[in-house]
């Protein structure tokens, strides 16, 4: 029976991981050493294929090579006629062993490996981790065409020991043609690049922006044998956007291999031809945008002290139309509600860009989403774009508005307009809503006006995917402001079209395609109890430091589990429910003549003894966990609340129990 060659070659690469897994070629070594030593006279040291593979099959290292090794059975020609759907969402688990994938033969796989680093230069003093410390990590996230990828952490080095394999499907975009083979010409006109983000995790589990990065994998079209070998030159981000922070060592490959390869003048040309059209859109719509900011200063000459936001800079340092950081994005099953998408929003740690040197001046980087997904945590647009986009893919008509706070701090939040023409405005670093109810400036004085919930002061311009318009009203204040956008003299708006050919996914254009969400790994029970006892352990700690005993209360501490509940669903639907039971169950707990104190906090991250350090500054924690008097019982509930990308609401309740002496 004679194999496909991709399956023999398949059938050897799995053999050969096996062989080197068993460390087998050490143990032939042993074999061939002690057969040529106690086996064959001096004179005679001439050893046969024969007598090699008889001497192993007695030692049974052949039949140990064989009980180990797995094959993955073909698929059937009835799963084979039906090509597998995308999934709603991706699922990012990190498997202890890696699992075998089934290539499925009727589709084409870009295969991707990253063989090392080096010149990372900033860690060439970095001393080699001993087994067991914890060090700094360097991670490597991918995305390509709704594909997402966590490489396992490294140690920071000089020359950071990445070996990670990615196997990413390249498919083709028309309906009914997504399951067929595409060859050559078709890949050639797929423009998404591979986004490849690299991100420092530090001792302590905070998450650093390294590098973000766009890869042109279609150079392997041009390669012969399908395979190609890059050295990818990484550069830093925002200020250090110039700066190398090192190499990464990247090999490209096609499964199954292409029939026909292309010639290097063609994908040179086909990349050329795109930059050229990109240059030339972009272009134009920078003419545009100018003339737009001429008209719109003509209207007013005051115009031009106000936030209108027309271009950010992303990480690379690259200028994008505002509008391009937006799109529609549906969470699958992640997510069910736009409040509970503005409450997962909320959670994401806020961050503000590192700027270097002092003054207080803001460091402008808006980031991707990529980017921003995979630290976890990013800046308030970073904030307000995502939410806008996922309120966006709930159906809302949502933009992303450009002000000031208290005090002329600019901020960016979300708002949307109701089909009767309510505005909402969200805030994206606290989940907040806020109804806007504007106030009328010719009104008479005793006519009560409305008095404004929201932290905004001044209101400049307010965009999503497809629309910009920019505050033209007589007052920028948003307490007067009116959001009749279709109003010319209130809103002045760009062309839809001019927007468009920038900004729209799947053209050939500068603007990086969106990754889906990733559902969370955490397994919030085991987080909520190695947090609670960690905090266990530091309370007695604390209270030992001051010469007191510590008396646990478990029962008292798990009913305290239906208030933290009660306060994370009051966070995401702004409904509180469930006191009167919590009220009621303490009441039982706590005999006549005690007294009960509690103290709840919440916190977007799971540092135990940072969380404790923050908690004792407030000076009610401070009375709970260092109570004295008589009878006391101490108690203490965390509650982890999973998002997705792994983001997560943790909720802490101290509470103590003790006998009114006075």
């Amino acid at each position: 029976m004679s194999l496909p060659p991709e399956k023999a070659s398949e059938l050897k690469q799995m053999i050969h991981q096996q062989l080197v897994k068993m460390d087998v070629h050490g143990r032939i070594r042993e074999v061939l050493a002690e057969t040529i030593r106690d086996e064959l006279a001096p004179e005679h040291q001439q050893l046969s294929t024969e007598d090699l593979i008889k001497a192993l099959r007695q030692r049974g290292i052949v039949d140990d090579v064989m009980k180990e090794l797995k094959f993955v059975t073909d698929v059937n020609e009835k799963e084979r006629t039906s090509a597998p759907k995308p999934s709603t969402h991706f699922v990012d688990r990190e498997p202890p062993v890696l699992k075998k994938t089934n290539i499925d033969p009727t589709r084409r796989y870009l295969y991707l490996q990253v063989l090392g680093g080096k010149a990372f230069l900033e860690h060439l003093q970095e001393p080699e981790p001993l087994p067991g410390q914890i060090c700094s990590t360097f991670t490597l996230c991918l995305h390509f065409r709704n594909q997402r990828f966590r490489s396992k952490p490294v140690p920071c080095a000089c020359e950071p020991d990445f070996h990670d394999g990615f196997l990413l499907e390249v498919h083709k975009d028309s309906l009914g043609d997504g399951s067929k083979m595409v060859d050559a010409t078709t890949m050639l006109s797929i423009c998404d690049p591979v986004h490849i983000v690299l991100i420092k995790t530090d001792t302590f589990g905070e998450t650093t922006l390294v590098a973000s990065y766009f890869l042109e994998w279609r150079s392997v079209l041009a390669a012969e044998n399908g395979i190609t070998n890059i050295a990818v030159e990484l550069l830093g981000v925002g200020t250090e956007s110039k700066v190398s922070v090192g190499v990464l060592n990247i090999r490209l490959e096609m499964y199954p291999q292409l029939n026909k390869t292309l010639s290097p003048e063609v994908t040179n040309t086909q990349f050329a031809l795109e930059r050229q059209k990109t240059a030339e859109k972009e272009r134009l719509f920078l003419v545009y945008a100018k003339q737009w900011w001429r008209e719109y200063l003509q209207i007013r000459p005051t115009h031009n002290v106000r936030l209108v936001k027309i271009f950010a800079q992303d990480e690379n340092g690259v200028n994008r139309p505002v509008c391009s950081y937006i799109r529609p994005l549906r969470a699958g099953r992640l997510l069910d509600t736009p409040r509970q998408a503005a409450r997962f929003v909320s959670v994401l740690g806020y961050e503000r860009a590192p700027v270097i040197g002092g003054g207080g001046g803001k460091q402008e980087q808006w980031c991707t989403l990529l980017a921003f997904l995979s630290r976890n945590k990013g800046d308030c647009e970073d904030h307000a774009n995502l939410l806008c986009s996922l309120l966006l893919g709930f159906g809302l008509e949502a933009f992303v508005c450009a002000g000031t706070k208290a005090k002329g701090v600019p901020h960016t939040w979300v708002m949307t307009c109701g089909t009767d023409g309510t505005i909402t405005f969200w805030e994206s670093l606290t989940g907040h809503r806020y109804i806007h109810r504007p106030i009328n400036p010719d009104d008479p004085p005793l006519v009560e006006q409305p008095k404004p919930l929201y932290p905004y002061r001044t209101i400049g311009c307010i965009f999503n995917h497809q629309k910009f318009f920019g505050n033209c009203q007589p007052s920028d204040a948003v307490e007067v402001c009116v959001f009749d956008l279709h109003d010319e003299s209130k809103w002045k708006p760009m062309s839809g079209e001019a927007i468009k050919s920038v900004c729209s996914p799947g053209t050939t254009s500068s603007v990086p395609p969106f990754p889906p969400l990733c559902a969370s790994t955490l397994d919030a029970a085991v987080a909520s109890n190695e947090m609670e006892v960690q905090l266990r352990v530091l309370v007695s700690e604390h209270r030992k430091d001051l010469g007191l005993s510590t008396v646990w209360d478990d029962h008292l501490s798990y009913l305290l589990s239906p208030a933290l509940a009660a306060y994370e669903l009051e966070r995401t639907t702004s409904i509180s429910a469930g006191n009167e039971e919590f009220q009621d169950a303490v009441r039982r707990a706590v005999p006549d003549g005690h007294t009960f104190k509690g103290f709840p906090i919440h916190f977007v991250y799971r540092n135990a003894r940072r969380a404790f350090a923050t908690c004792l500054r407030s000076p009610f924690c401070e009375e709970v966990v260092c109570c004295r008097g008589d009878q006391v019982r101490l108690a203490v509930r965390v509650r982890v609340f999973t998002y997705p990308e792994s983001a997560c609401a943790v909720w802490i309740m101290f509470a103590c129990k003790y006998r009114s002496v006075l």
